[in-house]
């Protein structure tokens, strides 16, 4: 049923934002020139990997400048209203990805997560998730990964509407989802312990 709204939602979306994918695309290209798109190999279902699309929101690398100074004017309005993450949509209809679960990080946290975080790959990770629409920037690592996890052994198609209906309120507020004045997050290095899982709201 998850696979198949994933299908229903994402492919119709993908099609009817396509102008809206081009135009960004075009922007991006005039912004920090080619490619448009950013790729990044990231854990999957079971930490299978899979590489992750988005629009490029940085200049290119090769210096000693940070992701902050990196990051353009365009690149920062693209990630506040989300736009950066519309190729994932692609992500999903291939199966890679679904609309709501835990965000896909990075291959290189896939030791460092207790055995209890590590649960966080028992489902597709999303394009938006139960800790993005209960913090994000505002939480910390051990915080968002227990919201994962929880979202793991509570996830449902009612649960998966709601994330979704929250997610839009977060993108047309501007609250939540984007990562506001931060250009990155911090680099996960691991847990002290096992987190426990639990649900706010």
């Amino acid at each position: 049923m998850k696979r198949l709204f994933d299908i229903a939602v994402a492919l119709p979306l993908a099609i009817l934002l396509a102008p809206v994918m081009a135009i960004v695309a075009v922007g991006v290209w005039l912004d920090v020139g080619s490619p448009v798109l950013f790729r990044q190999v990231r854990p999957g279902l079971h930490g299978k990997p899979f590489t992750l699309a988005k629009f490029r929101t940085m200049r290119g690398g090769g210096g000693p400048a940070s992701d902050e100074q990196r990051l353009t004017r365009f690149g920062r309005w693209l990630r506040a209203t989300s736009l950066d993450e519309l190729p994932e949509l692609w992500n999903i209809v291939r199966g890679d990805m679904s609309l709501v679960g835990p965000r896909p990080l990075l291959m290189q946290y896939l030791p460092r997560y207790s055995r209890e975080q590590m649960r966080r790959h028992d489902v597709r990770p999303g394009l938006t998730g139960w800790a993005q629409v209960n913090g994000l920037n505002a939480l910390t690592w051990e915080e968002k990964l227990r919201l994962d996890v929880w979202y793991v052994d509570h996830q449902s198609l009612a649960l998966d509407v709601r994330i979704l209906f929250e997610t839009v309120k977060a993108m047309l507020s501007r609250k939540g989802i984007s990562h506001g004045d931060s250009a990155t997050m911090p680099e996960f290095m691991g847990s002290p312990e096992a987190a426990e899982p639990d649900g706010k709201r």
